[in-house]
């Protein structure tokens, strides 16, 4: 979906047109427009001072704008209807402060409270983050990844429209990071619109619908997966088999030029050819055409190789050479 429709500014129930913060000379976000739609899971990536913790802090009223307009369902964020906006929003910060000395119940309780919606809820809100058994014990004998789940309860309160998630995963372990997600899936399915920063693009690349990609402050590149793979334009990897008796270098000699001289590795029979997407078809119909090839396997670039191709500069080398793709500008 794309934003700059009369229909799509409709149903954005997050709208963000030429937002810009400075702090001081230095311009931290810089002139950020998109939209996120009911329903979806959006992911905000980017290095360490490429300015989503401070767009995150914006779209979340905890820091104003210096130019620029956000709005969630259709209010602004600051001002007279920043109350109301923010009885919507659920957020879990990557670094969770409780009260050591409160229960788990006692914790979810005061938040309830604060929100101003019914506490009786808490109970199962724990039930449902893993904490059933743990509500009575003090923060304190918490171990990480159970004040994670306690700061996710709190997010989950009043039954929000929209829920913030700062690398959530933090502290969890695998079986908890899996429940996690499994629980993110059902709210989705309710409809719950979902924004989250992470730096475990594994994680996200499955999970997410769009991804906004941040560098200098701008949004450098939005879209869905094969959308990001296009502008960055990373090779597929195409790993394949000889079989026994087959001379891998005779076989790559005798493709067409364009796809003989790709890169590739040759390891005894194992040959692994990186393609741009272009031509990744015509190399596909060689190698199921020929009778040498044992089995072929294809493998799509994911997040972590658009970060670190290129010896680790793979997104932002391609970032300069690709023009800014915002949206709703």
């Amino acid at each position: 979906m794309q934003a700059g429709t009369a229909d799509a500014d409709e149903a954005a129930v997050i709208r963000l047109r030429g937002v810009t913060r400075r702090f001081g000379r230095f311009t931290a976000v810089d002139d950020v427009s998109f939209d996120i739609f009911p329903g979806e899971v959006f992911g905000l990536i980017g290095h360490n001072g490429a300015g989503k913790s401070t767009l995150f802090k914006m779209m979340l009223g905890l820091l104003p704008v210096s130019t620029g307009a956000i709005e969630i369902a259709g209010q602004p964020v600051y001002g007279g209807a920043a109350r109301r906006v923010r009885a919507t929003i659920g957020y879990l910060p990557e670094n969770v402060a409780l009260w050591d000395n409160l229960s788990g119940l006692e914790t979810l309780r005061f938040f309830a409270r604060l929100k101003r919606v019914d506490a009786d809820d808490c109970a199962a809100l724990l039930e449902r983050v893993g904490l059933g058994g743990a509500g009575s014990r003090p923060v304190r004998a918490y171990s990480k990844g159970m004040r994670q789940r306690l700061g996710f309860a709190q997010a989950l309160l009043g039954q929000p429209r929209v829920l913030f998630l700062d690398e959530p995963t933090t502290g969890l372990d695998p079986h908890a990071i899996h429940f996690f997600w499994n629980t993110l899936a059902s709210l989705r399915a309710q409809g719950l619109t979902i924004v989250l920063s992470s730096h475990i693009l594994a994680e996200l690349q499955h999970r997410v619908d769009r991804v906004a990609v941040m560098a200098n402050g701008k949004v450098q590149a939005m879209g869905t997966l094969p959308e990001l793979r296009a502008i960055f334009n990373v090779p597929f990897s195409v790993q394949f088999e000889m079989c026994d008796g087959a001379h891998a270098p005779d076989f790559l000699a005798a493709l067409p030029p364009a796809l003989a001289a790709l890169p590739h590795d040759i390891d005894g029979g194992a040959v692994t050819v990186r393609v741009p997407e272009a031509q990744k078809m015509e190399l596909l119909r060689h190698l199921l055409a020929a009778p040498q090839v044992r089995d072929v396997q294809l493998n799509a670039p994911s997040l972590e190789d658009m970060f670190f191709s290129d010896g680790g500069a793979g997104m932002d080398a391609r970032l300069q050479q690709a023009p800014p793709q915002q949206e709703g500008a």
